[in-house]
């Protein structure tokens, strides 16, 4: 495993290196990778369409609702304890203190997690991660970077969701299972999850490309501005697209 792993990451450095753009635009945009990063995208949005979104159609509408609203409190309950120390480190002590109670709230009287009682109680939810705290202190966002699956993840923001995924409670499971498997178990789950976030998303994204005469470049625009607007604390419902 470990071998796969370095060949990967050789193959991986190798394709980056290759697939540099020095064109004026590309320097520009800060986009060195742009044509490896457009063939990525390409696959995304296949992906995004053949896979991801039938999922998400089944899991939506042909789930009884309480299980899929259960799993979807569940796992945004876990995200607690990662907001909370990134409020922390963003100095936005409020909303530290506020995400403490949701999330002994929900894990308590909402069994677990399974059932939020705190956005009723006037304690809605809201996210905050690394790549969010390391935009708060100036840590540029990089290169721009897209990757299979995954969609834009500049260095920056790969960086912080590579610290979320330590901070993340699935991340403590018995000391017996590898830190290979630890990494892979709660990425996993963190990815699959939110079936129907990733849906809206998508839709939302097609509905933004319409008409664009580049879709790449309208993507990689509305990436980040949206990011910007993360990382400057603007509320969810006064971004140009939900929180990611």
């Amino acid at each position: 495993m470990r071998r796969f792993v370095g060949a990967a990451v050789l193959a991986a450095c190798a394709l980056l290196l290759t697939a540099c753009a020095n064109t004026p635009e590309a320097i520009a945009e800060n986009d060195p990778f742009e044509p490896m990063n457009r063939a990525v995208y390409d696959f995304d949005k296949k992906f995004d369409k053949y896979v991801v979104l039938p999922v998400a159609w089944v899991y939506v509408y042909h789930t009884p609702e309480r299980v899929h609203r259960g799993l979807h409190n569940f796992f945004i309950n876990l995200d607690g304890p990662v907001t909370f120390v990134n409020d922390l480190l963003q100095g936005e002590v409020v909303n530290a203190g506020r995400t403490f109670a949701r999330f002994t709230m929900n894990s308590t009287l909402g069994v677990g997690g399974l059932v939020d009682v705190a956005t009723p109680a006037g304690i809605p939810f809201h996210a905050s991660d690394f790549g969010q705290t390391l935009g708060r202190y100036g840590v540029p966002e990089g290169p721009f970077l897209v990757l299979p699956i995954i969609g834009p993840s500049p260095p920056r923001d790969l960086a912080g969701d590579s610290v979320d995924l330590v901070l993340d409670p699935l991340f403590y499971l018995p000391p017996k299972v590898s830190l290979l498997d630890h990494f892979a178990i709660t990425a996993g789950i963190r990815t699959l999850s939110p079936f129907e976030v990733h849906a809206r998303n998508m839709v939302l994204r097609q509905e933004l490309e319409k008409g664009s005469v580049d879709p790449y470049v309208t993507m990689r625009s509305i990436y980040r501005q949206l990011r910007e607007e993360e990382i400057r604390g603007i509320p969810p419902d006064e971004r140009i697209a939900p929180a990611k």
